[in-house]
């Protein structure tokens, strides 16, 4: 019989994913001030916790279908958000503490450099994603439509990926973007599989 937690144990789990979503924040600036370069430290930092972030809340889905804990849907939610927080101080890094909103330098960043492009691109399309993150957006877009919209993820994970590894290329390291890579392509891969299943079990 699989697991099913008490609203207060729900709330104590939403609790401790909250500190622990957190404590990479806590090294991040900690640490920041002993690095040669604490501005890059601060970027990679914040852009790989996106990305962990991100696959983890795919994770989500296909965790809860093979192991029946339904409850695990309840912290999705939080972890999406999160996962929005670190992209949100990513960007703020780069437009402040990188380029001070010198907005010629940043269009001139973005023409050497496209992968930030990409990064945007990825950044924007989370923000409606979390605006409509609460149960009255839920209900005031319907689920289908709401559904619909946070379908978006599936694109904005690759889109994340994609900015990881072209930075990382330019610096003949891919490595860890290639492992993000296999990470996002299986939870994408589970469920187009499962999708099909269910469209196949309908028709017969």
């Amino acid at each position: 019989m699989a697991f099913n937690p008490t609203p207060r144990q729900t709330a104590l789990a939403k609790a401790v994913v909250f500190v622990l979503a957190l404590a990479p924040l806590a090294r991040i600036v900690l640490q920041a001030g002993d690095q040669t370069n604490p501005l890059e430290f601060i970027t990679h930092g914040t852009g790989d916790w996106t990305l962990y972030l991100l696959c983890i809340t795919l994770a989500v889905t296909p965790v809860r279908r093979i192991t029946g804990l339904n409850w695990l849907l309840k912290l999705r939610r939080v972890l999406g958000l999160f996962a929005f927080f670190y992209a949100t101080l990513h960007f703020v890094t780069f437009i402040w503490f990188d380029h001070f909103f010198d907005l010629a330098a940043i269009w001139k960043d973005v023409r050497k450099r496209p992968f930030i492009t990409v990064g945007f691109a990825a950044f924007v399309l989370l923000i409606p994603l979390a605006a409509t993150s609460t149960n009255a957006m839920v209900r005031r877009l319907g689920g289908k439509r709401w559904q619909a919209l946070h379908r978006l993820i599936y694109l904005i994970a690759p889109l994340g990926v994609l900015h990881y590894w072209w930075m990382k290329a330019a610096k003949n390291n891919i490595g860890k973007p290639m492992l993000f890579a296999l990470i996002v392509a299986a939870l994408l891969a589970a469920r187009l599989y499962w999708n099909r299943a269910k469209v196949q079990a309908a028709r017969a």
